[in-house]
């Protein structure tokens, strides 16, 4: 198969790259060189911001094009320049409404297209997906939608996956805070296993949206697989959420934030999400443990701060003031 990828120097992308072509799989990536391509697999350099930014890859038939674009004008000038026999957008579990709860499947409720060429800030990332997706899917070319929720492992540049051992692993005086919400849903998918059904989509040329991601399970239960791959002896807090807000710790992800965690009602049991039809399509998921184990020491060999999480002094300021403010621990082993 020759199989285009758009992106593929950095984390997803370059996981499908290097998952294709260990399948024997021609190989070519296109992107502007922020990252080096993988070992052996032909590279272009260009920038899709440019109107003729696909310039270099025309003029050929591809088996396949997988696109990780937020922006619909890179889209629609896929459609418009390049000839292909399938079309794989990589969208996100972002696309569905706050209100769809949890382990939506492909039919639940989107949120509105963006009606722009390009996504302006975050908060219209699921839009602008749902625009990519509209176009892709509309466009008459055999086309897939993969949906990821949130994705982890090796290359985690985030540090979403890889807080929560990374933290395990090198507590504060031997101890580790963390929401007290352990019920709540939580689900991630390796990035090795979204990259091999990307492929595997490619390979059988799928149609329609598909959800990927790991089982739901809930926080205790991940935070419990986080201490066990960290081998901690860790006393671990839970802290009430109201106390983590009146400290300013942000739920999920960014700076000062407890990843894996949502305290928004509205979006409880986001990223959680029904895989049945990828599973009958040929999705597999390894345990979550050998993910955040991936995680890990990618966390350990990071040449760049992480963008997640508590820094050291700031899980200092997070215990005192949470002792202070509880009037006393109640101990207790990793959730």
């Amino acid at each position: 198969m020759e199989l285009l990828v758009l992106g593929g120097t950095r984390f997803l992308g370059r996981a499908v790259a290097e998952e294709a072509a260990r399948r024997g799989h021609a190989v070519t990536c296109l992107a502007r060189g922020s990252a080096p391509p993988p070992d052996g697999v032909p590279f272009v350099r260009a920038d899709r911001d440019e109107d003729d930014g696909l310039a270099p890859v025309t003029g050929r038939r591809w088996d396949g094009v997988v696109d990780l674009t937020v922006h619909p004008v890179h889209v629609r000038r896929v459609l418009r320049d390049l000839t292909a026999a399938h079309l794989l957008l990589v969208s996100t579990a972002n696309v569905y409404r706050d209100d769809v709860g949890p382990e939506p499947d492909e039919d639940a409720p989107l949120v509105p297209a963006l009606d722009a060429d390009r996504m302006a800030g975050t908060e219209t990332y699921g839009g602008a997906k749902v625009a990519c997706e509209q176009a892709v899917l509309t466009s008459g070319t055999p086309a897939a939608v993969v949906r990821p929720g949130l994705i982890g492992g090796s290359g985690d540049a985030s540090g979403r996956s890889g807080y929560w051992p990374w933290r395990f692993a090198h507590p504060v005086g031997a101890e580790v805070a963390v929401p007290d919400d352990p019920e709540l849903p939580v689900a991630l998918v390796d990035v090795r296993d979204l990259a091999a059904f990307v492929v595997t989509a490619s390979e059988q040329q799928l149609r329609g949206p598909f959800n990927v991601t790991g089982p739901t399970t809930t926080l205790a239960r991940a935070l419990t697989t986080a201490a066990e791959v960290a081998a901690t002896r860790a006393l671990v807090h839970a802290i009430p959420p109201p106390v983590l807000a009146r400290l300013g710790v942000r739920p999920w992800m960014g700076p000062t934030s407890m990843p894996l965690w949502l305290d928004d009602p509205d979006q409880r049991g986001f990223g959680t999400l029904d895989t049945g039809r990828a599973r009958a399509a040929g999705l597999r998921t390894r345990p979550l443990a050998d993910t955040l184990r991936a995680a890990l020491s990618y966390e350990e060999t990071r040449t760049v701060p992480r963008a997640a999480g508590l820094t050291d002094e700031e899980e200092r300021r997070v215990l005192a003031a949470a002792r202070h403010t509880l009037g006393g621990w109640s101990d207790r082993p990793p959730p």
